[in-house]
């Protein structure tokens, strides 16, 4: 349950970040529901091999270099999926960057209420 409420939770963030920012477009809900499946296989799958192959560009930049990796990720997701388009590398930069936090925000919101029914 934990797993499909966060791939909700990533689509109302990319929904909302479609709505927010100038060169992000989704075409509907579906669409926003794909995209952060396809995210979330990135981040499984490609996200640990494109770390690995430029740690030491990561080492080197003190870590800002994961945005860049992320920025690609974002790139690969438009690529994959039609109803998801990016226009450019920095809206695809600054897409992940707020994508993050929404997330961030989103999921803390979801231990709380875990917290909450355990006590």
């Amino acid at each position: 349950m934990k797993p499909f409420l966060k791939i909700l939770l990533t689509a109302l963030a990319v929904i909302v970040l479609a709505n927010i920012l100038p060169g992000i477009a989704v075409d509907g809900y579906v669409s926003a529901i794909i995209v952060a499946v396809v995210i979330a296989l990135l981040n499984m799958f490609v996200r640990p091999l494109l770390i690995f192959f430029t740690l030491p560009a990561t080492i080197v930049t003190f870590g800002l270099f994961l945005f860049v990796i992320n920025a690609c990720i974002i790139l690969l997701a438009n690529k994959l999926v039609d109803g998801f388009a990016v226009n450019g590398f920095f809206a695809a930069l600054l897409f992940s960057i707020l994508l993050s936090i929404f997330r961030s925000a989103l999921f803390s919101l979801l231990k709380e209420d875990q917290k909450s029914i355990e006590n």
